[in-house]
C-alpha cells in the first residue's frame, strides 16, 4: 500500500471535522435560536409557543409551523429601544476599535523591530493579562476608577486635579474598559504581520529617497493591511455584543445591546424577542466578515 493511501483517509477525515464542528456547535444551535425567534412569548416552560412534539404526528407538527410568525423582527425595528440599542453598539465599537488601532499598531510595530530575542518576551508580557480571569480584571478596574481609587488618588497627588473625579458609570470608564480588555487582540495580529515584512522594502523606499513618513504609508502600513484587517475584526466583532463590560463600568442610561439580551431572557423573560435580537445581531456581524473576505479576494487576484 503506497504512502497516499495510508495518509489519504486521515487527511480527508481532517478535512471533514471543521465542517462537522460548525455542523453541530453553531448550525444546529443556531437552527433552536432561529425557531424561537420566530415563536410567541408564552407563560409556561419553556416561555414560548409552539413547540414542536415529533410523538404528537405531522399534523401537530404542521400546524407549529403555520404558527411560526415574523412579529418579533417586525418589534425590532419598530421599537426605538432595540434600534439605540444597536446604534450605540456599532459606535461604541467603532470608536474603541479606532482607539485600539491607534494604540496597538506603535506596540506591535515596535515589538517586530524589536531584536529577535526580545520579541517572545515582548509577547509574553502583551499575553500576560490573559493568565487572570477577565471578570477579576474589570472589578480590578472598577477599584481603580472609583471615587478614592488608585487613579484620583495619583490625580490629587501630582496637583492635577483639585476634587475627585468621577470616572465609573460613565462611557470613559467602559472605554477604558475595553480597550485594555481587547488590546491584545489588536497587537498580536498586527506583530505577526509586521514581524514577517522584509525590512529591505522600507531600506529601499528610503534609498529612494522617500522620508520615514513616506515609507510608512506607501510601503509599511500597506503591507500591514491584513493584520490591520484582522485586529480590527478581532475587537469589532465581539465589542458589539459586549456585556460585562459596559455593565459594570458604564451607566445605565443608554444600553448596548449586550446588556438589552440579557434583560429580555433573564429579567423580561422574553425569549423570542431576545433570539430575534441575537439574529439580527448576527447578521449586521456577519457584513464586515463579508467585506473582509472580499477585500483579501481582491488582494489575491491583483497579486
Amino acid at each position: 500500500m503506497s504512502a497516499r493511501r495510508i495518509f489519504a483517509r486521515p487527511a480527508r477525515l481532517a478535512a471533514i471535522a471543521p465542517y462537522v464542528w460548525m455542523v453541530l456547535f453553531f448550525l444546529v444551535p443556531f437552527g433552536f435560536v432561529l425557531k424561537i425567534s420566530l415563536s410567541q412569548t408564552a407563560i409556561a416552560q419553556p416561555p414560548y409557543e409552539p413547540v414542536f412534539d415529533l410523538t404528537a404526528g405531522w399534523t401537530a407538527i404542521h400546524a407549529a409551523f403555520a404558527a411560526l410568525s415574523i412579529d418579533n423582527f417586525k418589534l425590532l425595528a419598530s421599537d426605538d429601544i432595540y434600534v439605540f440599542a444597536y446604534l450605540r453598539s456599532l459606535t461604541v465599537a467603532a470608536a474603541a476599535t479606532a482607539l485600539l488601532l491607534l494604540i496597538g499598531y506603535p506596540i506591535g510595530y515596535g515589538m517586530a523591530r524589536l531584536p529577535k530575542r526580545w520579541q517572545p518576551v515582548a509577547m509574553v508580557l502583551v499575553i500576560v493579562p490573559f493568565w487572570t480571569s477577565f471578570l477579576i480584571r474589570i472589578y480590578a478596574w472598577i477599584n481603580i476608577l472609583q471615587h478614592d481609587g488608585l487613579l484620583n488618588q495619583i490625580l490629587r497627588a501630582l496637583h492635577l486635579v483639585s476634587r475627585p473625579v468621577v470616572w465609573l458609570s460613565t462611557d470613559t470608564a467602559m472605554y477604558i474598559g475595553i480597550v485594555y480588555s481587547y488590546l491584545p487582540f489588536m497587537i498580536l495580529p498586527l506583530y505577526a504581520t509586521l514581524a514577517k515584512m522584509e525590512p529591505a522594502l522600507e531600506e529601499a523606499a528610503g534609498d529612494l529617497g522617500a522620508p520615514p513618513w513616506q515609507v510608512f504609508w506607501l510601503v509599511t502600513f500597506p503591507l500591514s493591511l491584513p493584520g490591520v484587517g484582522a485586529g480590527v475584526l478581532l475587537c469589532f466583532i465581539p465589542v458589539v455584543g459586549e456585556f460585562v463590560i459596559p455593565d459594570l463600568l458604564a451607566g445605565s442610561s443608554s444600553l448596548m445591546i449586550g446588556q438589552t439580551l440579557w434583560l429580555e431572557f433573564f429579567t423580561n423573560k422574553d425569549w423570542p424577542v431576545a433570539s430575534a435580537a441575537a439574529i439580527v445581531l448576527l447578521v449586521v456581524l456577519l457584513l464586515p466578515l463579508l467585506l473582509y473576505e472580499r477585500l483579501q479576494r481582491r488582494q489575491l487576484e491583483e497579486r
